[in-house]
């Protein structure tokens, strides 16, 4: 049984041209998993699986590049192909931040730091990040393998936090470079979001095995941003583009 991620929306903060925000679909243990609902992420889910196939929702944050798409689900659901009841989990303050049809119900389940839910073979664990508002990092298990998902944050959380075996595949964001985090280090502040090298860094010293860069700044030159995370990983680095679906193996780097 396999464990695999395919990227529905890699552009960070807002859709790129061509791009749409944050969103993946997990699949394994017999279950279909909408991980993050960024902006134009339901279209490019649909290239994949019928909506009526999404088992659950699993949304990081509040912020709209990160659920936006679940309004438009729940109106699929309500009026054409998804299912009657919608399985999310989330933070406590997403769970009100939804519109609500009478067609359609959310089965809402609470995320926190250190909670741990099952989704048919999957086992997620989540970790509060270094972003606010509380933003939940995921680790998803099936048969032996684990794909570790940032979410949003900045440099002080680790995917050391989830405990256990460092995670085999690692999508990590990587919203700004090197000039970014130079200008932001001078005005003395922190915006809980990574730059390429620091994800790279960041994932070096928790033992990842693989790491895939996303939540790239739409603006931002790709190759780039995977050279100076390259450089903070100390291997190579892949980046997350829209359609490219990825198989999580266990190994060493």
């Amino acid at each position: 049984m396999s464990l695999t991620v395919t990227v529905l929306g890699s552009s960070g903060s807002y859709p790129g041209p061509g791009r749409a925000c944050s969103g993946y679909l997990v699949q394994g243990g017999g279950a279909n998993v909408w991980m993050d609902a960024g902006s134009g992420t339901m279209a490019n889910l649909q290239k994949h699986i019928r909506l009526a196939e999404v088992d659950a929702v699993v949304l990081s944050h509040e912020h709209p590049d990160h659920w936006a798409d679940l309004n438009g689900f729940q109106v699929a659901c309500a009026y054409g192909d998804g299912p009657d009841c919608v399985r999310a989990y989330a933070p406590a303050p997403l769970h009100s931040m939804a519109y609500e049809f009478n067609r359609v119900s959310i089965e809402w389940h609470r995320t926190f730091d250190g909670s741990v839910e099952q989704i048919g073979g999957q086992r997620w664990t989540f970790s509060k990040t270094d972003h606010p508002p509380e933003t939940l990092a995921a680790r998803v298990e099936v048969d032996g393998v684990s794909l570790g998902y940032t979410a949003d944050t900045g440099t002080g959380w680790s995917p050391a936090a989830w405990g256990g075996d460092p995670v085999d595949l690692l999508l990590a964001e990587a919203t700004f470079q090197d000039e970014d985090a130079a200008e932001i280090a001078k005005e003395g502040g922190d915006v809980g979001h990574l730059s390429a090298r620091q994800a790279g860094e960041m994932a070096r010293d928790a033992g990842v095995r693989r790491l895939v860069i996303t939540h790239i700044w739409p603006t931002h030159d790709i190759g780039l941003s995977r050279r100076q995370a390259e450089e903070g990983f100390g291997g190579p680095v892949e980046v997350a583009n829209e359609g490219d679906r990825f198989v999580v193996e266990a190994g060493r780097r």
